[in-house]
């Protein structure tokens, strides 16, 4: 492990998406960041392995998906208290004002827009909104 991986006690992360490419190049860079990383090819899949035993501190979820988009997942994951201090970060599309209005009101940690953010950017921005979550 490097210096810089170190100052990441493998946090447990859990990637939401129904895209198997994003998924993949995803937690590849959060893997090589120190991340321990789970997948799940949308929100049932995901909540199938919260509750089998995957402990996510942090959740990053998209929206668009079939079967359950991401606010509905957040807000069941919420709901049940299946991961009472993980942090929740959504990562689309998305960019509507409507989209974020509705994310804040589920209590979600973070909001970022994969067409403006490219992948290196999203693993900061999302290590930022866990320490400031994290050192409320």
């Amino acid at each position: 492990m490097n210096e810089e991986n170190k100052n990441v006690e493998k946090i447990k992360i859990i990637i939401v998406d129904d895209d198997k490419f994003l998924l993949s190049m995803y937690a590849l860079k959060f893997k090589n960041k120190g991340y321990e990383v789970e997948v799940a090819l949308g929100g049932e899949e995901a909540i199938n392995k919260i509750k089998a035993g995957c402990h996510p501190d942090i959740i990053i979820s998209d929206v668009i998906m079939p079967k359950m988009d991401g606010f509905e997942f957040v807000e069941k994951v919420k709901n049940e208290n299946l991961a009472p201090k993980a942090v929740y970060v959504i990562l689309t599309n998305q960019g509507q004002t409507t989209d974020i209005e509705r994310a804040v009101k589920l209590g979600v940690d973070g909001y970022i827009v994969k067409a403006t953010t490219i992948p290196s950017e999203v693993v900061d921005e999302v290590a930022d909104i866990y320490l400031k979550k994290k050192n409320k």
